[in-house]
């Protein structure tokens, strides 16, 4: 399936967004904030895409960035949001905004967000408090870029910790193994492994 489309912007529509590749022009399902971030009309863009396909209808999403995309896809994750209500959150709050929120517990703010009641507030903060699969490099994730291995954090996300407890047990794992000089012989994809293997330890007790 392709990863994201890039062509000349021929039309920006109220969450919507048309794009030519090659003499073929798509037609694509975005949020508003995607409207702003991306070029102007005339000019080349890259738009990261997602095509739903259902009984009813094919529908192809864009998005300004891979980390609207991952938080769009981690949005379908709570029970209640589908895409439409997702689309509509990313439209109405940053990125990064939602992300900070999310991290630190403010159900308040949250539920200050367009298209989140309470119920569905207390349902996002469940389930995706400390676990959004952003990009490492992202405005958001600026603090896991002194994290060491971030791979091997978003491996234990992935698994289902809390991405603080993650950073905290690899930060101390790596710590405590780079004493050894033997570590520093061995190739990064060994030292990430044995890094993995020893916070899950850490994280078991």
């Amino acid at each position: 399936m392709f990863n994201s489309l890039t062509g000349i912007i021929t039309g920006k529509y109220p969450l919507r967004l048309t794009l030519e590749t090659n003499g073929i022009e798509w037609d694509l399902t975005v949020p508003d904030s995607a409207l702003d971030k991306l070029p102007p009309v005339g000019q080349t863009g890259r738009v990261f895409t997602w095509l739903q396909h259902t009984d009813m209808a094919m529908v192809l999403f864009g998005f300004a960035s891979e980390d609207d995309r991952s938080l769009f896809f981690d949005l379908l994750k709570v029970d209640g949001i589908g895409p439409k209500a997702a689309l509509k959150i990313i439209s109405n709050i940053a990125t990064p905004d939602l992300a900070r929120i999310l991290d630190s517990g403010d159900l308040d703010s949250l539920q200050k967000v367009p298209g989140v009641g309470k119920k569905t507030a207390a349902k996002m903060l469940l389930q995706l408090k400390g676990k959004l699969t952003l990009q490492e490099d992202s405005p958001v994730q600026g603090r896991g870029k002194n994290i060491p291995y971030a791979d091997v954090v978003s491996a234990l996300v992935n698994m289902g910790y809390d991405r603080k407890i993650a950073e905290g047990a690899v930060e101390a794992v790596s710590k405590k193994v780079s004493q050894d000089p033997s570590f520093e012989k061995q190739t990064q994809a060994k030292k990430e492994d044995l890094v993995f293997r020893q916070s899950l330890m850490e994280l078991a007790q």
